[in-house]
């Protein structure tokens, strides 16, 4: 089976890697031919089967509204290389990784064309944008959902759906920062062992630029404070971004280092966590280190979004529970002082810290068990009636 498919960011990168491991799995003669990023070109390579990358997803990711406004001629260069693409190889199959902005657009292409057309990691129309559900039922053939709270929403709405778990916790799970050790990781980063604190600005440029100035004036004054004076703080690079990208904001701070491609061991040996609302704070969850979410836009943005925005809370853990397991700190609130305030409360009051990790335990309880990745895969394949392929 020809199967093509499309991740516009990190984590759909990373929750596409994990896919293509049970399609090759479960199809051995796979031929997988995606738009991505490393983690799926890694298991394209292990496995030398199929035709592999077209283009990597750092080549087209923005954020916000004017951000894809200004965007907008290489947007649609890329959606007509996409479609062109399509057509040209004729999959089985095309399978959307969240990225609506982009991957709707293909999603009624394909459909129009006669591809089969599945959507995994449901985009959040229960957050805004629901006149997309519509789409949805249009365009898509089979949705393939990872949160426990979307099976109502989906269900109210009418959309055929199938849910087997959320694939971020073999993604965890899996990961070498769950076996790794203190002492290997600070031997591999060159990082002196003493306390951290884990600072994650998200992966794109505009998230940067917002996140780390505030990030390094909480540095400042958290470090100025004598109990706080040996803590390091650690901005875990995405990726698919340059040392250029965080290094003119941190300057000459020699309290604050940058690491590559260690998000997750940087989460793990960490004492607390300050992440820019996304998938990465529901990692942070899964691994236990207690955290505060942090977000903030241009003004016009954020008054965009704050019209159309439906849910109560911006992370995904948060949204699990129904309830505030951890603070999130928006557009005015995130500010040096609150982040002091409330990391010092994260690391000082043993109560308040692990009330915190209790309800970590039970957003992982109410995301299932492992094996989601290799559960959706033998879901496609029998939605695509070829299981004896």
């Amino acid at each position: 089976m020809k199967y093509y498919i499309i991740a516009g960011e990190a984590s759909g990168d990373l929750h596409g890697s994990n896919l293509m491991r049970g399609l090759y799995s479960e199809d051995p003669r796979a031929d997988i031919r995606f738009w991505g990023g490393a983690e799926m070109d890694k298991v394209f390579r292990e496995h030398q089967t199929g035709t592999g990358m077209v283009r990597d997803y750092k080549d087209g990711a923005v954020m916000g509204f004017t951000q894809i406004l200004l965007h907008a001629a290489a947007f649609l260069r890329r959606f007509s290389d996409c479609t062109s693409d399509i057509m040209a190889w004729h999959p089985d199959v095309v399978i959307l990784i969240d990225y609506p902005g982009f991957n709707f657009r293909v999603a009624e292409f394909a459909h129009k064309a006669g591809f089969k057309v599945f959507y995994y990691i449901a985009p959040k129309v229960w957050a805004s944008r629901e006149s997309r559900v519509k789409k949805l039922k249009e365009y898509v053939d089979k949705l393939f959902i990872v949160f426990p709270f979307e099976i109502p929403y989906f269900s109210r709405k009418g959309v055929e759906f199938i849910y087997k778990g959320n694939p971020l916790i073999d993604a965890i799970d899996n990961s070498r920062a769950m076996a790794d050790t203190r002492e290997s990781f600070l031997e591999r980063t060159g990082l002196p062992d003493t306390p951290t604190i884990a600072l994650l600005a998200g992966s794109r440029t505009s998230e940067i630029g917002v996140m780390m100035p505030v990030f390094m004036q909480f540095a400042d004054m958290l470090h100025a404070i004598p109990e706080y004076s040996d803590y390091r703080f650690i901005v875990a690079a995405a990726p698919s971004r340059r040392l250029e990208d965080y290094a003119g904001y941190v300057r000459d701070r020699e309290y604050v280092s940058i690491v590559f491609g260690e998000s997750h061991s940087v989460m793990r040996f960490s004492q607390a966590a300050v992440v820019n609302s996304g998938t990465a704070s529901l990692e942070c969850a899964l691994i236990g280190t207690p955290q505060v979410v942090g977000y903030g836009g241009s003004p016009l943005n954020f008054l965009i979004a704050k019209s159309i925005i439906k849910v109560k809370y911006i992370s995904l853990g948060n949204l699990i529970l129904d309830r505030h397991c951890f603070r999130e700190l928006l557009q005015f609130y995130f500010t040096p002082d609150n982040l002091v305030e409330e990391v010092r409360r994260m690391i000082e009051d043993t109560a308040y810290r692990a009330g915190m990790l209790d309800g970590y335990s039970q957003i992982r309880q109410m995301l299932g068990g492992s094996g989601a990745s290799a559960s959706v895969a033998r879901a496609m394949i029998g939605e695509l009636g070829a299981r004896d392929c």
